[in-house]
């Protein structure tokens, strides 16, 4: 199954050579700003007018392979398994398919020139960014302030507070706690019910009534207090001082998160025309991004 990837990138050189018989030629690299991917792992982009392209074909690693980084790490790959090809084409502009990853090109495509470098070395940097997308930015998730972010586990149920949708476990959002009222990132003027110097998001009592938040669900018991209202013109007994009445809560809400990965590519080129040192081939925006799904045991 082919995958396609689309990617954000700036991707312009000219070199200046001169051959053997003391002629010169330019080469312009101006490529468009995307590149694709196809097969085990082939890279490439194509332009027009005049039709070109470039590709990178890995032989020992996959795509799956490059997405293994630790939780919100980098992943730095070095490979000289892999063969560079610079196209030139008799064709004012490129079919959109049959031109890479496939037994029988298209015959649309007449290659003019193909030139190629094999087993140069190419860098792949994977970056794995995580976000629990609550309103929070992940760096102001740093309770402890110690630079570490998996270690700050508010409402200790296994996931730290930049991955936990509900920071303090009383099964209301953390987005919908208002923890940052007017968007400006300042956190001092976070939601706090109760006065008593701990915002919402990280209170288990919002209201300081004595019942955790979690096990005011006097209506329905289904893991959201927020819909449990005694008295319509206070709203939510969670945040009503004068409702007290206590059910146990007996699990948490199902937990997701998002993965989103950016790939960073160089490659050092030696081909008959052009040589290049540490060509940065582009950034890859992985359209495959990861939706992670977790419940937590409850505690």
């Amino acid at each position: 199954m082919r995958q396609l990837f689309y990617i954000i990138i700036s991707l312009s050189l000219v070199t200046v050579l001169s051959c053997d018989d003391g002629d010169i030629i330019t080469v312009e690299f101006d490529f468009d700003d995307s590149f694709s991917s196809c097969g085990d792992l082939v890279l490439y982009k194509t332009k027009s007018e005049p039709a070109e392209s470039m590709s990178i074909n890995f032989t020992d690693l996959t795509l799956a392979e490059l997405l293994l980084v630790e939780e919100n790490d980098t992943l730095i790959t070095t490979t000289t398994s892999n063969t560079y090809n610079y196209r030139t084409y008799n064709n004012t502009t490129l079919p959109t398919s049959g031109v890479f990853c496939t037994e029988i090109p298209s015959s649309e495509v007449n290659i003019i020139e193909d030139y190629e470098s094999a087993g140069s070395e190419a860098t792949i940097i994977t970056v794995l960014t995580e976000d629990d997308n609550d309103g929070i930015a992940s760096a102001l998730e740093d309770i402890n302030g110690n630079g570490d972010l998996t270690d700050d586990d508010t409402d200790g149920d296994g996931i730290p507070n930049y991955l936990d949708i509900d920071d303090d476990g009383d099964n209301i959002l953390t987005k919908d706690e208002n923890p940052d009222p007017n968007g400006d990132g300042d956190l001092s003027d976070a939601q706090d019910t109760d006065a008593d110097g701990i915002p919402d998001y990280l209170d288990a009592d919002d209201d300081n009534d004595g019942v955790l938040t979690r096990d005011e669900e006097n209506d329905t018991q289904n893991q959201n207090p927020k819909d449990d209202i005694t008295n319509s013109d206070v709203g939510a007994d969670y945040l009503n001082p004068d409702i007290a009445t206590t059910i146990p809560a007996t699990a948490y809400r199902t937990h997701t998160y998002n993965q989103s990965y950016k790939m960073n590519v160089y490659i050092d080129i030696s081909i008959r025309i052009i040589s290049q040192d540490n060509y940065f081939f582009g950034t890859l925006d992985d359209s495959q991004s990861n939706t992670v799904t977790i419940t937590p045991e409850f505690n």
